[in-house]
């Protein structure tokens, strides 16, 4: 699949808190998404409430926002960075809720341009 030359900022969402048995998947799919984005060239933003995972160490991605889930927090992270793009899929059910519930977003989350 051909790079998308038109997105520059990509706001990927976590799970949220784990729960303990459940869960991590959606951590290491988190962190390998990240780490992919990233070697394109893209800039990654990360929302994630568990300080606790690999997905939300300093290093990974651009900008991290160890903030609640939920649709005004990711709201506010979408007009403070203005990304391109919003991946929740790496994230399980709480980002995909978040996503959909956001959906008034607008096509490209009150994007750049």
């Amino acid at each position: 699949m051909p790079k998308r030359t038109d997105l520059h900022r990509i706001l990927l969402l976590g799970s949220g808190p784990i729960v303990i048995g459940q869960g991590a998947e959606f951590d290491y799919s988190g962190t390998q998404a990240v780490k992919a984005l990233k070697e394109e060239g893209y800039t990654v933003v990360l929302v994630n409430s568990n300080p606790a995972t690999i997905m939300t160490d300093p290093e990974l991605a651009d900008r991290t926002y160890v903030e609640p889930v939920t649709p005004e927090w990711v709201r506010r992270v979408i007009e403070r960075e203005r990304p391109d793009a919003l991946l929740p899929t790496m994230g399980g059910q709480t980002a995909l809720n978040v996503a959909m519930g956001g959906s008034a977003w607008g096509r490209r989350g009150g994007g750049r341009g």
